[in-house]
Protein backbone atom coordinates (compact mmCIF):
# COMPACT_ATOMS: atom_id res chain seq x y z
CA UNK A 1 0.00 0.00 0.00
CA UNK A 2 1.03 3.54 -1.15
CA UNK A 3 2.00 5.47 1.89
CA UNK A 4 -0.27 8.82 0.51
CA UNK A 5 -2.90 6.36 0.89
CA UNK A 6 -3.02 6.03 4.68
CA UNK A 7 -3.76 10.14 4.40
CA UNK A 8 -6.89 9.31 2.52
CA UNK A 9 -7.87 6.60 4.48
CA UNK A 10 -7.76 9.57 7.53
CA UNK A 11 -9.75 11.85 6.09
CA UNK A 12 -12.64 9.33 5.20
CA UNK A 13 -12.20 7.84 9.03
CA UNK A 14 -12.34 12.30 10.05
CA UNK A 15 -15.73 12.30 8.04
CA UNK A 16 -17.50 8.53 9.89
CA UNK A 17 -16.36 9.51 13.56
CA UNK A 18 -17.42 12.99 13.27
CA UNK A 19 -20.78 12.17 11.99
CA UNK A 20 -21.66 9.27 13.51
CA UNK A 21 -19.94 10.66 16.90
CA UNK A 22 -21.70 13.98 16.66
CA UNK A 23 -18.52 15.14 17.44
CA UNK A 24 -16.81 18.99 15.94
CA UNK A 25 -15.30 17.67 12.48
CA UNK A 26 -12.36 20.13 13.30
CA UNK A 27 -11.80 18.47 16.43
CA UNK A 28 -11.56 15.07 15.09
CA UNK A 29 -9.53 16.40 12.18
CA UNK A 30 -6.59 18.13 14.35
CA UNK A 31 -6.65 14.44 16.19
CA UNK A 32 -6.04 13.02 13.34
CA UNK A 33 -3.26 15.83 11.81
CA UNK A 34 -0.86 14.60 15.10
CA UNK A 35 -1.62 10.98 15.43
CA UNK A 36 -1.53 10.51 11.13
CA UNK A 37 1.29 13.05 10.94
CA UNK A 38 3.75 12.01 14.27
CA UNK A 39 3.43 8.50 14.10
CA UNK A 40 2.77 7.65 10.40
CA UNK A 41 4.72 10.62 8.81
CA UNK A 42 7.71 11.23 11.54
CA UNK A 43 6.65 14.71 11.39
CA UNK A 44 7.75 17.65 13.93
CA UNK A 45 5.28 20.19 15.51
CA UNK A 46 6.81 22.55 13.52
CA UNK A 47 5.98 20.76 10.27
CA UNK A 48 2.11 19.45 11.95
CA UNK A 49 1.58 23.59 12.77
CA UNK A 50 2.75 24.82 8.66
CA UNK A 51 -0.79 23.56 7.61
CA UNK A 52 -2.55 25.57 10.07
CA UNK A 53 -4.23 28.40 7.86
CA UNK A 54 -3.53 31.16 10.13
CA UNK A 55 -4.75 33.36 7.42
CA UNK A 56 -8.55 31.64 6.90
CA UNK A 57 -8.65 32.35 10.87
CA UNK A 58 -7.85 35.39 11.19
CA UNK A 59 -10.35 36.17 8.18
CA UNK A 60 -13.73 34.22 10.04
CA UNK A 61 -12.66 36.02 13.11
CA UNK A 62 -12.44 39.52 12.09
CA UNK A 63 -15.01 39.60 9.86
CA UNK A 64 -17.62 37.83 12.05
CA UNK A 65 -16.91 40.20 14.94
CA UNK A 66 -16.64 43.34 12.85
CA UNK A 67 -20.13 42.32 11.62
CA UNK A 68 -21.50 41.59 15.06
CA UNK A 69 -20.56 44.76 15.95
CA UNK A 70 -22.43 46.25 12.89
CA UNK A 71 -25.30 43.94 13.73
CA UNK A 72 -25.34 45.17 17.44
CA UNK A 73 -25.41 48.56 16.66
CA UNK A 74 -28.00 48.64 14.10
CA UNK A 75 -25.64 49.34 10.98
CA UNK A 76 -27.00 46.06 9.26
CA UNK A 77 -30.38 46.84 10.04
CA UNK A 78 -29.70 50.01 8.06
CA UNK A 79 -27.93 48.64 5.43
CA UNK A 80 -30.88 46.30 4.62
CA UNK A 81 -33.18 49.17 4.74
CA UNK A 82 -30.92 50.72 2.06
CA UNK A 83 -30.84 47.46 -0.38
CA UNK A 84 -34.64 47.26 0.48
CA UNK A 85 -35.17 50.75 -1.50
CA UNK A 86 -32.71 50.73 -4.04
CA UNK A 87 -34.51 47.08 -5.64
CA UNK A 88 -38.13 49.09 -4.76
CA UNK A 89 -38.75 46.35 -2.65
CA UNK A 90 -38.67 43.57 -4.62
CA UNK A 91 -37.40 40.49 -2.65
CA UNK A 92 -37.00 38.29 -5.53
CA UNK A 93 -34.21 40.89 -7.21
CA UNK A 94 -31.83 41.06 -3.47
CA UNK A 95 -30.28 37.80 -4.08
CA UNK A 96 -29.32 38.52 -7.48
CA UNK A 97 -28.22 42.16 -6.70
CA UNK A 98 -25.66 40.75 -4.14
CA UNK A 99 -24.40 37.86 -7.21
CA UNK A 100 -23.91 40.84 -9.64
CA UNK A 101 -22.34 43.36 -6.81
CA UNK A 102 -20.01 40.44 -5.54
CA UNK A 103 -19.19 39.20 -9.42
CA UNK A 104 -18.24 42.59 -10.27
CA UNK A 105 -15.89 42.97 -6.86
CA UNK A 106 -14.11 40.19 -8.41
CA UNK A 107 -14.34 41.05 -11.82
CA UNK A 108 -12.42 43.90 -10.60
CA UNK A 109 -9.10 42.38 -8.90
CA UNK A 110 -11.03 41.58 -5.77
CA UNK A 111 -9.96 37.96 -4.57
CA UNK A 112 -13.13 35.47 -3.80
CA UNK A 113 -12.76 35.64 -0.46
CA UNK A 114 -12.70 38.79 0.35
CA UNK A 115 -15.39 39.79 -1.68
CA UNK A 116 -17.87 36.97 -0.17
CA UNK A 117 -16.34 38.30 3.16
CA UNK A 118 -17.77 41.67 2.48
CA UNK A 119 -20.79 40.59 0.82
CA UNK A 120 -21.95 37.46 2.94
CA UNK A 121 -22.42 39.31 6.36
CA UNK A 122 -24.65 41.38 4.71
CA UNK A 123 -26.53 39.27 2.30
CA UNK A 124 -27.01 36.43 5.38
CA UNK A 125 -28.66 39.60 7.74
CA UNK A 126 -30.95 40.36 4.27
CA UNK A 127 -32.10 36.58 4.19
CA UNK A 128 -32.63 36.39 8.10
CA UNK A 129 -34.72 40.12 8.01
CA UNK A 130 -37.01 38.98 4.40
CA UNK A 131 -37.24 35.43 4.97
CA UNK A 132 -34.82 34.30 2.11
CA UNK A 133 -33.31 30.80 2.25
CA UNK A 134 -30.04 31.56 3.79
CA UNK A 135 -29.19 28.64 1.43
CA UNK A 136 -30.25 30.71 -1.83
CA UNK A 137 -28.55 34.16 -0.32
CA UNK A 138 -25.29 32.40 0.61
CA UNK A 139 -25.00 30.59 -2.95
CA UNK A 140 -25.91 33.17 -5.23
CA UNK A 141 -23.02 35.40 -3.41
CA UNK A 142 -20.10 32.34 -3.61
CA UNK A 143 -21.39 31.89 -7.47
CA UNK A 144 -21.37 35.33 -8.76
CA UNK A 145 -17.97 35.83 -6.77
CA UNK A 146 -16.94 32.99 -9.27
CA UNK A 147 -18.47 34.51 -11.68
CA UNK A 148 -16.53 37.35 -12.18
CA UNK A 149 -13.20 35.37 -10.58
CA UNK A 150 -11.39 34.74 -14.09
CA UNK A 151 -11.90 38.07 -15.87
CA UNK A 152 -8.17 38.78 -16.78
CA UNK A 153 -7.44 41.32 -14.51
CA UNK A 154 -8.92 39.31 -11.48
CA UNK A 155 -6.66 36.78 -9.57
CA UNK A 156 -8.44 33.31 -10.78
CA UNK A 157 -7.94 34.43 -14.12
CA UNK A 158 -4.53 35.87 -13.93
CA UNK A 159 -3.50 32.86 -12.42
CA UNK A 160 -4.83 30.30 -14.62
CA UNK A 161 -3.86 32.70 -17.42
CA UNK A 162 -0.46 33.06 -16.47
CA UNK A 163 0.06 29.35 -16.04
CA UNK A 164 -1.26 28.62 -18.94
CA UNK A 165 0.85 30.70 -21.08
CA UNK A 166 4.09 29.79 -18.68
CA UNK A 167 3.26 25.70 -19.91
CA UNK A 168 2.76 26.94 -23.37
CA UNK A 169 -0.29 26.09 -23.95
CA UNK A 170 -3.09 27.86 -26.20
CA UNK A 171 -5.33 29.57 -24.13
CA UNK A 172 -8.10 32.44 -24.07
CA UNK A 173 -8.50 34.76 -21.52
CA UNK A 174 -11.58 36.13 -22.75
CA UNK A 175 -13.32 33.00 -23.61
CA UNK A 176 -12.27 31.79 -20.05
CA UNK A 177 -14.03 34.81 -18.04
CA UNK A 178 -16.88 34.47 -19.97
CA UNK A 179 -17.76 30.63 -19.79
CA UNK A 180 -17.27 31.20 -16.23
CA UNK A 181 -19.87 34.00 -15.65
CA UNK A 182 -22.52 31.95 -17.73
CA UNK A 183 -21.82 28.84 -16.27
CA UNK A 184 -22.16 30.17 -12.88
CA UNK A 185 -25.32 32.41 -13.66
CA UNK A 186 -27.32 29.42 -15.28
CA UNK A 187 -25.95 27.42 -11.91
CA UNK A 188 -27.49 30.59 -10.01
CA UNK A 189 -30.73 29.74 -11.48
CA UNK A 190 -30.84 26.73 -10.66
CA UNK A 191 -30.08 27.16 -6.67
CA UNK A 192 -32.83 30.19 -7.06
CA UNK A 193 -35.52 27.76 -7.48
CA UNK A 194 -34.07 24.77 -5.80
CA UNK A 195 -34.51 26.81 -2.79
CA UNK A 196 -37.28 28.91 -2.67
CA UNK A 197 -36.68 31.53 -5.02
CA UNK A 198 -40.20 31.04 -6.94
CA UNK A 199 -42.31 31.89 -3.62
CA UNK A 200 -40.15 35.16 -3.78
CA UNK A 201 -41.52 36.76 -6.80
CA UNK A 202 -44.63 37.24 -5.17
CA UNK A 203 -43.87 39.04 -2.56
CA UNK A 204 -42.94 42.64 -2.23
CA UNK A 205 -41.29 45.00 0.98
CA UNK A 206 -43.26 48.68 1.21
CA UNK A 207 -40.23 50.86 1.36
CA UNK A 208 -41.69 53.88 3.27
CA UNK A 209 -40.99 54.49 6.60
CA UNK A 210 -42.99 53.00 9.33
CA UNK A 211 -44.59 50.63 6.67
CA UNK A 212 -44.67 46.84 7.52
CA UNK A 213 -41.68 45.46 6.32
CA UNK A 214 -42.83 42.72 4.38
CA UNK A 215 -46.40 43.00 1.94
CA UNK A 216 -46.84 38.85 2.08
CA UNK A 217 -48.54 37.55 5.00
CA UNK A 218 -46.57 33.67 5.14
CA UNK A 219 -43.84 33.09 7.41
CA UNK A 220 -40.58 31.40 6.27
CA UNK A 221 -42.34 27.63 6.81
CA UNK A 222 -45.39 28.89 5.06
CA UNK A 223 -47.99 29.88 7.75
CA UNK A 224 -49.47 32.98 8.76
CA UNK A 225 -47.38 35.37 10.57
CA UNK A 226 -48.78 35.90 14.07
CA UNK A 227 -48.06 37.86 17.48
CA UNK A 228 -47.93 36.20 20.72
CA UNK A 229 -51.56 37.02 20.27
CA UNK A 230 -52.18 34.90 17.56
CA UNK A 231 -52.68 37.75 15.24
CA UNK A 232 -50.79 39.65 12.71
CA UNK A 233 -51.03 43.06 14.47
CA UNK A 234 -48.64 42.76 17.37
CA UNK A 235 -45.94 41.35 14.45
CA UNK A 236 -46.71 44.06 12.24
CA UNK A 237 -46.00 46.91 15.14
CA UNK A 238 -42.76 45.07 16.10
CA UNK A 239 -41.57 45.28 12.44
CA UNK A 240 -42.59 49.17 12.01
CA UNK A 241 -40.92 49.88 15.76
CA UNK A 242 -37.91 48.07 14.45
CA UNK A 243 -37.86 50.29 11.17
CA UNK A 244 -38.25 53.40 12.80
CA UNK A 245 -35.35 52.64 15.09
CA UNK A 246 -33.25 51.57 12.50
CA UNK A 247 -33.96 54.45 9.59
CA UNK A 248 -31.41 56.83 10.37
CA UNK A 249 -27.87 57.46 10.92
CA UNK A 250 -26.54 57.77 14.74
CA UNK A 251 -22.69 58.47 15.82
CA UNK A 252 -22.09 54.62 16.08
CA UNK A 253 -23.49 53.29 13.00
CA UNK A 254 -21.71 56.12 11.12
CA UNK A 255 -18.30 55.03 12.35
CA UNK A 256 -19.39 51.82 11.76
CA UNK A 257 -20.24 52.23 8.11
CA UNK A 258 -16.80 54.06 7.78
CA UNK A 259 -15.06 51.08 8.72
CA UNK A 260 -16.96 49.09 6.64
CA UNK A 261 -15.71 51.43 3.80
CA UNK A 262 -12.37 51.04 4.79
CA UNK A 263 -12.65 47.28 4.59
CA UNK A 264 -13.83 47.47 1.41
CA UNK A 265 -11.41 50.10 0.06
CA UNK A 266 -8.69 48.44 1.94
CA UNK A 267 -9.22 45.17 0.40
CA UNK A 268 -10.42 45.57 -2.87
CA UNK A 269 -8.32 48.47 -3.90
CA UNK A 270 -5.20 48.67 -1.76
CA UNK A 271 -4.60 44.94 -1.61
CA UNK A 272 -4.59 44.56 2.13
CA UNK A 273 -5.42 41.06 4.03
CA UNK A 274 -8.62 41.26 4.64
CA UNK A 275 -8.82 39.54 8.02
CA UNK A 276 -6.11 41.63 9.28
CA UNK A 277 -8.04 44.93 8.25
CA UNK A 278 -11.79 43.46 9.56
CA UNK A 279 -9.78 42.76 12.93
CA UNK A 280 -8.06 46.17 13.31
CA UNK A 281 -11.25 48.06 12.21
CA UNK A 282 -12.94 45.58 14.84
CA UNK A 283 -10.78 46.45 17.49
CA UNK A 284 -10.57 50.17 16.87
CA UNK A 285 -14.53 50.14 17.18
CA UNK A 286 -14.40 47.92 20.66
CA UNK A 287 -11.63 51.35 21.72
CA UNK A 288 -14.11 53.83 21.05
CA UNK A 289 -17.52 52.00 22.56
CA UNK A 290 -15.75 49.37 25.00
CA UNK A 291 -19.47 49.26 26.87
CA UNK A 292 -21.55 48.71 23.68
CA UNK A 293 -19.02 46.19 21.91
CA UNK A 294 -18.36 44.03 25.19
CA UNK A 295 -20.69 40.95 23.94
CA UNK A 296 -19.51 41.15 20.47
CA UNK A 297 -16.62 38.92 20.65
CA UNK A 298 -18.87 36.00 22.08
CA UNK A 299 -20.71 36.23 18.52
CA UNK A 300 -18.02 34.90 16.50
CA UNK A 301 -18.24 31.62 15.40
CA UNK A 302 -16.00 30.02 17.27
CA UNK A 303 -17.11 25.95 16.81
CA UNK A 304 -17.17 27.27 13.06
CA UNK A 305 -13.59 28.40 13.24
CA UNK A 306 -12.36 25.80 15.13
CA UNK A 307 -14.40 22.86 12.02
CA UNK A 308 -12.80 25.13 9.35
CA UNK A 309 -9.30 25.63 10.50
CA UNK A 310 -8.92 21.35 11.67
CA UNK A 311 -10.44 19.93 8.83
CA UNK A 312 -7.62 22.53 6.28
CA UNK A 313 -4.98 21.92 8.54
CA UNK A 314 -5.30 18.43 7.98
CA UNK A 315 -5.72 18.76 4.00
CA UNK A 316 -2.18 20.80 4.28
CA UNK A 317 -0.72 17.23 5.74
CA UNK A 318 -2.11 15.43 2.89
CA UNK A 319 -0.28 18.22 0.43
CA UNK A 320 2.80 17.80 2.34
CA UNK A 321 2.94 14.19 2.44
CA UNK A 322 2.59 13.84 -2.00
CA UNK A 323 -0.99 12.68 -1.99
CA UNK A 324 -1.99 15.26 -4.62
CA UNK A 325 0.95 14.90 -6.40
CA UNK A 326 0.50 10.67 -6.25
CA UNK A 327 -3.73 11.39 -7.26
CA UNK A 328 -2.33 13.18 -10.22
CA UNK A 329 0.51 10.81 -11.29
CA UNK A 330 -2.03 7.88 -10.87
CA UNK A 331 -3.94 10.41 -13.82
CA UNK A 332 -1.24 10.16 -16.37
CA UNK A 333 -1.65 6.70 -17.04
CA UNK A 334 -4.99 6.66 -17.95
CA UNK A 335 -5.03 5.54 -21.48
CA UNK A 336 -8.52 6.77 -22.51
CA UNK A 337 -8.60 10.93 -23.01
CA UNK A 338 -11.72 11.86 -21.95
CA UNK A 339 -11.44 9.52 -18.94
CA UNK A 340 -8.47 11.30 -17.95
CA UNK A 341 -9.32 14.81 -18.20
CA UNK A 342 -12.52 13.74 -16.24
CA UNK A 343 -10.71 12.56 -13.59
CA UNK A 344 -8.33 15.69 -13.96
CA UNK A 345 -11.30 17.93 -13.28
CA UNK A 346 -12.87 15.47 -10.29
CA UNK A 347 -9.16 15.76 -8.52
CA UNK A 348 -9.08 20.10 -8.93
CA UNK A 349 -12.90 19.80 -7.51
CA UNK A 350 -12.51 17.18 -4.90
CA UNK A 351 -9.43 18.80 -3.52
CA UNK A 352 -10.24 22.79 -4.14
CA UNK A 353 -13.21 21.77 -2.23
CA UNK A 354 -10.99 21.41 1.22
CA UNK A 355 -8.24 23.58 0.25
CA UNK A 356 -7.26 26.89 -1.61
CA UNK A 357 -8.91 27.22 -5.06
CA UNK A 358 -5.77 29.38 -5.91
CA UNK A 359 -3.53 26.92 -5.14
CA UNK A 360 -4.94 24.06 -7.05
CA UNK A 361 -4.97 26.29 -9.89
CA UNK A 362 -1.62 27.07 -9.89
CA UNK A 363 -0.81 22.83 -9.13
CA UNK A 364 -3.27 21.16 -11.19
CA UNK A 365 -2.74 22.64 -14.37
CA UNK A 366 1.09 22.23 -14.60
CA UNK A 367 0.41 18.15 -13.43
CA UNK A 368 -2.02 18.10 -16.59
CA UNK A 369 0.52 20.17 -19.25
CA UNK A 370 2.14 16.95 -20.21
CA UNK A 371 -1.68 15.36 -21.00
CA UNK A 372 -2.52 18.16 -22.48
CA UNK A 373 0.47 18.45 -25.09
CA UNK A 374 -0.58 14.96 -27.15
CA UNK A 375 -3.42 17.31 -28.33
CA UNK A 376 -6.11 14.18 -27.65
CA UNK A 377 -8.09 17.23 -25.75
CA UNK A 378 -8.28 20.46 -26.92
CA UNK A 379 -6.36 22.45 -24.29
CA UNK A 380 -8.63 25.34 -24.12
CA UNK A 381 -11.87 23.36 -23.37
CA UNK A 382 -9.98 21.27 -20.36
CA UNK A 383 -8.31 24.94 -19.06
CA UNK A 384 -11.73 25.60 -18.52
CA UNK A 385 -13.23 22.94 -17.43
CA UNK A 386 -10.75 23.00 -14.64
CA UNK A 387 -11.22 26.24 -13.54
CA UNK A 388 -14.71 25.57 -12.91
CA UNK A 389 -14.02 22.08 -11.12
CA UNK A 390 -11.93 24.05 -9.35
CA UNK A 391 -13.84 26.98 -8.25
CA UNK A 392 -17.58 25.47 -8.34
CA UNK A 393 -16.87 23.84 -5.17
CA UNK A 394 -16.10 27.19 -3.39
CA UNK A 395 -19.45 26.34 -2.11
CA UNK A 396 -18.16 24.00 0.57
CA UNK A 397 -18.30 24.97 3.82
CA UNK A 398 -14.32 23.53 3.88
CA UNK A 399 -14.03 26.16 1.68
CA UNK A 400 -12.84 29.82 2.44
CA UNK A 401 -16.20 30.96 0.50
CA UNK A 402 -18.29 28.62 2.22
CA UNK A 403 -17.13 28.60 4.96
CA UNK A 404 -17.96 32.60 5.29
CA UNK A 405 -21.10 32.10 4.76
CA UNK A 406 -21.51 29.16 7.53
CA UNK A 407 -20.36 31.93 10.41
CA UNK A 408 -22.20 34.75 8.48
CA UNK A 409 -25.06 32.84 8.94
CA UNK A 410 -27.89 32.89 12.25
CA UNK A 411 -26.73 31.27 14.89
CA UNK A 412 -30.18 29.10 15.13
CA UNK A 413 -29.20 28.10 11.30
CA UNK A 414 -25.97 28.36 11.42
CA UNK A 415 -25.82 24.28 11.85
CA UNK A 416 -28.27 23.62 9.11
CA UNK A 417 -26.80 25.92 6.82
CA UNK A 418 -23.47 23.88 7.29
CA UNK A 419 -24.57 20.32 6.55
CA UNK A 420 -26.71 22.14 3.35
CA UNK A 421 -23.49 23.91 1.93
CA UNK A 422 -22.01 20.46 2.89
CA UNK A 423 -23.76 18.31 0.88
CA UNK A 424 -24.24 21.01 -2.09
CA UNK A 425 -20.60 21.37 -2.23
CA UNK A 426 -20.22 17.63 -1.96
CA UNK A 427 -22.17 17.12 -4.94
CA UNK A 428 -21.04 19.76 -7.06
CA UNK A 429 -17.40 17.70 -6.99
CA UNK A 430 -19.27 15.45 -9.12
CA UNK A 431 -21.94 17.75 -11.21
CA UNK A 432 -19.38 20.40 -11.82
CA UNK A 433 -16.98 18.07 -13.75
CA UNK A 434 -19.14 16.14 -15.77
CA UNK A 435 -21.34 19.13 -16.67
CA UNK A 436 -17.79 21.22 -17.60
CA UNK A 437 -16.54 18.21 -19.46
CA UNK A 438 -20.02 17.75 -21.27
CA UNK A 439 -19.87 21.54 -22.20
CA UNK A 440 -16.13 22.00 -22.83
CA UNK A 441 -13.86 18.92 -23.25
CA UNK A 442 -16.21 15.86 -25.28
CA UNK A 443 -17.75 17.93 -28.30
CA UNK A 444 -13.83 19.27 -28.69
CA UNK A 445 -14.79 22.48 -29.57
CA UNK A 446 -12.74 24.03 -28.13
Amino acid sequence: MSIQIYSIIGLVLIFLLATLRSVNMGAVAFLGTFLIGTFIFDESVDDLFSGFPGDLFVVLVGVTLLFAIAKANGTVDWLIQAGVRAVRGRIALIPWVMFLVTSLLTMVGAVVPGAVAIMAPIGLNFATRYRINPMLMGLLIINGASAGGFSPISIFGSITNGVVERSGLPGNPALLWISSFLFNAVLSVVVFFLFGGKQLLRRRISTEPGAPSDSDDEDVSGGPVSGPSGGTATSTKQRTTSSTEVSTLNPQRVITLAGLIVLAVGALALEFDVGLLALSIATVICLLSPRDTKGCVAEVAWPTVLLICGVVTYVGLMERVGTIEFLGDSVAGIGVPLLAAFVICLIGAAVSAFASTTGILGALIPLAVPFLLTGQVGAVGMIIALALSSSVVDSSPFSTSGALVVASAPEQVRDTVFRKLMIWGMSMIVVAPVAACLIFVIPGWL
